[in-house]
């Protein structure tokens, strides 16, 4: 089985004094990075997905901002995969698929930010491309959300799309049960 670690948009601006902070954001991004040794440590892929904000007046993920920059403690090294979007699906005009294709591999495990977004827009549409799906979910983080005045706490919003995806979309896992079912 090739499994390709798919890391999204775990970028600066996430992160406490960037752009758009969200919850939970170190706690998944520490998850994320022991998916990404275990990953680099048996030579599996990995591709890292970087956001670039194209849509006028966007605030964050601007063009030539420490913002945009891939976080440090999951930053590519080697001979990674780093795939540019502008848009939540990943496979959006990209080169995502052809990556995929070229090192063929039908199973993903996708983590990153933000649950309701990019990770959402982006498993379901490897579901209907084909792609078996997992998702790390205590390596994913969002925000809170507001909704007609109501204000749906970022722990919500995240259980939510994970319940979403859980079926058929993708096996929604921790990176503990990811570790253990690759051993």
């Amino acid at each position: 089985m090739n499994n390709c670690l798919i890391l999204i948009d775990l970028q600066n601006d996430y992160f406490p004094g960037g752009m758009m902070e969200l919850v939970g954001i170190q706690e998944a991004t520490a998850n994320a990075r022991i998916l990404l040794n275990e990953f680099r440590k048996t030579k599996s892929p990995i591709i890292h997905i970087q956001h670039i904000s194209t849509r006028p007046g966007t605030t964050f993920f601007l063009p030539e901002t420490d913002g945009v920059k891939i976080n440090q403690m999951v930053a590519p090294q080697g001979n990674e995969i780093v795939v540019l979007k502008n848009y939540p699906n990943s496979f959006r005009d990209t080169s995502l698929s052809e990556n995929l294709k070229a090192i063929k591999s039908n199973n993903l495990v996708i983590c990153g930010a933000m649950s309701h977004m990019c990770i959402d827009a982006t498993t379901r549409a490897a579901f209907d491309l084909g792609f078996n799906c997992i998702v790390a979910e205590d390596a994913c983080a969002t925000r809170d959300l507001n909704f007609k005045g109501k204000i749906i706490k970022a722990s919500e919003v995240h259980a939510s799309f994970m319940a979403a995806l859980s079926a058929p979309y993708a096996r929604v896992i921790s990176t503990k049960e990811i570790i253990e079912s690759r051993a």
